[in-house]
């Protein structure tokens, strides 16, 4: 089996609506269920050995447009949210978090060297992101706190905009640049995000913050899960241009399983090859090199191909990927090797 560490999930949010419902996370998380796509026994199971795990903000407003006749959509995006509300739900995140690797069911990381131990271990490496900054106040105070409880990636914004900066829409066909990059603050924000290592995800942001925080920061650049817009032209996925420059840089994209995200056609049908998700890897890998490519599941947020299901259904697509002529050092570097590197590279533990 192909230990996998994944560069995006939302079990935080599953696992915070269900316990505002009454339901009891850590065993939900350790016993396992039968809801959404991530737990201990699924991810056992998949291979799936850690990740990094979203504090989000939900935009409680926004409801995806279905295609028209002609196969096209515009969702328009999420209000902004307020700060003190969004700062209540991302501490109850946090908190969530923490519980959990108190209680064993996963173990909070904070270097690379801490997501081996923990795999070789046999836990569940969890790495905490900020998807979209809506509970950091302009002098950043929250941040220093986040960042000692144990963050260590954020997104600036989700598909929404916030005083960082502006986000990409869920919309087909569509260019990526939408609109504004980075606000002043935004600026701000990235460069001390450079000066403490945390990493800087760029997978919700216009194509305009793409380029601000490619002129600001000096680090690899992470789309921790987006496709290629050359073959799904959705607003979220990167051009060859954007993808140059990650190439340039040594970062890398993460493959997103959203069938969204994978499909010619963007709809959201569970009903998808898993030869589409090897299609969006090889013309990755043929644009980037094996070393600027990954995984970036979206599990817990998105609909992902009925071949894989949930956490369970990871090694599927190893399979593919070996059929499709992929090497052993190939596959490691994809599903674990290069999210090490870059991370490594960002949290100042190597030049």
């Amino acid at each position: 089996m192909e230990p996998i560490f994944d560069g995006h999930n939302d079990v935080l949010l599953r696992l915070w609506r269900n316990m505002r419902n009454g339901a009891d996370p850590v065993t939900e998380f350790v016993k396992g269920t039968h809801e959404g796509h991530i737990d201990g026994p699924r991810a056992r199971a998949g291979g799936l050995v850690g990740g990094l795990c979203a504090i989000y903000i939900p935009s409680g407003d926004l409801i995806l447009k279905e295609p028209d006749a002609s196969g096209h959509y515009y969702t328009p995006l999420a209000a902004p949210l307020e700060r003190s509300p969004s700062l209540d739900i991302a501490m109850e995140k946090l908190a969530l978090a923490l519980r959990l690797d108190a209680a064993g069911a996963w173990r909070i990381c904070r270097s690379t060297d801490a997501i081996r131990e923990a795999v070789a271990d046999g836990d569940f490496a969890a790495v905490l992101h900020m998807e979209g900054c809506e509970a950091i106040d302009p002098d950043f105070s929250a941040l220093e706190v986040f960042y000692a409880a144990g963050l260590r990636s954020l997104g600036p914004v989700w598909s929404r905009h916030n005083s960082f900066g502006h986000g990409a829409p869920f919309a087909y066909p569509v260019s990526p640049d939408t609109g504004p990059g980075l606000t002043d603050l935004g600026f701000e924000l990235v460069k001390l995000c450079d000066q403490m290592g945390i990493a800087i995800d760029l997978a919700h942001i216009t194509e305009k913050g793409f380029w601000d925080v490619a002129k600001t920061s000096d680090k690899p650049l992470i789309a921790s899960h987006s496709n290629a817009h050359a073959l799904t032209a959705v607003a979220r996925n990167l051009t060859d241009r954007q993808m140059d420059a990650i190439r340039e840089r040594q970062g890398l994209v993460g493959l997103n399983y959203a069938v969204t995200m994978l499909r010619p056609d963007a709809r959201d049908d569970a009903n998808t090859s898993l030869d589409l998700m090897v299609k969006h890897i090889d013309y990755m890998v043929e644009r980037m090199g094996i070393d600027c490519v990954a995984l970036g599941s979206d599990f817990d947020g998105a609909t992902v191909p009925q071949d894989i299901a949930d956490a369970a259904g990871n090694q599927k697509l190893v399979a593919a990927l070996k059929n499709a002529g992929y090497a052993p050092d190939d596959l490691a570097k994809l599903c674990r090797e290069n999210w090490l590197r870059v991370l490594s590279q960002t949290w100042h533990e190597a030049s």
